[in-house]
């Protein structure tokens, strides 16, 4: 089930969701230019390695260009390749503007930054002796596909659902689309994807949306 599409219009254009993207973009063509990037030393240098961010394990001295801490952080905006990346922006690109639009932008570049590290921090905590970077929007990108379903279960998102030649293109309540993608993270393993920081982030994005919901719904009676 591939979404292509959301009928669910925003009032305001959502100047952070585009940020995000192309911030994420323009650090993807970066990567290209890089040395450590066709070494790998990039994912190992700026992702995320549980291990090391809980201090079980120590980078080589020539590797260790930022604090373990920062990486929550820069993982979010590396990818390491291109499908990798496309998948994330498209998924972000449908389902992104509308929490930007109901949170407003500076509220949602601080949920975006609380969902990836409730995703994060939910890999690291079930894998801690991990070696492995941990690089992607995808975790960050899972608390925004929680916060869409609590607050627009009932928008239709226009999906393509593959079956070879009998592929088709229907239009599917989010409630559905989203509850399957959740459903796929704990059925889904190997690959080298990190499906925990997925479910981790989808919860983040399901519990915390309830209280910038609140903070809003707050500052909207003040107003009246």
């Amino acid at each position: 089930m591939i979404p292509l599409r959301d009928d669910n219009p925003t009032t305001e254009k959502p100047i952070i969701t585009y940020f995000i993207i192309s911030l994420c973009i323009l650090v993807f063509l970066f990567q290209f230019t890089l040395q450590t990037y066709k070494s790998g030393q990039l994912f190992y240098s700026y992702g995320l390695i549980p291990s090391v961010l809980i201090g079980n394990k120590e980078l080589p001295i020539d590797l260790y260009i930022i604090p373990g801490w920062l990486t929550i952080f820069t993982s979010m905006f590396i990818h390491g390749g291109f499908m990798h990346l496309l998948g994330n922006m498209l998924y972000m690109w449908i389902f992104a503007d509308n929490i930007e639009d109901s949170l407003g932008a500076t509220k949602f570049l601080i949920f975006y930054l609380l969902v990836g590290v409730g995703a994060a921090m939910t890999q690291v905590l079930i894998d801690t002796d991990s070696q492995i970077p941990m690089v992607g929007a995808s975790g960050a990108i899972g608390g925004v596909l929680g916060a869409y379903l609590i607050n627009f279960p009932n928008a239709k998102v226009l999906v393509l659902i593959p079956f070879g030649f009998f592929s088709q293109i229907l239009k599917i309540r989010a409630i559905y689309v989203l509850g399957f993608w959740f459903i796929l993270q704990f059925l889904s393993s190997g690959g080298g994807i990190a499906y925990a920081a997925h479910i981790g982030g989808f919860i983040s994005g399901v519990v915390l949306i309830l209280f910038f919901n609140k903070k809003n719904n707050k500052k909207e009676r003040k107003g009246l």
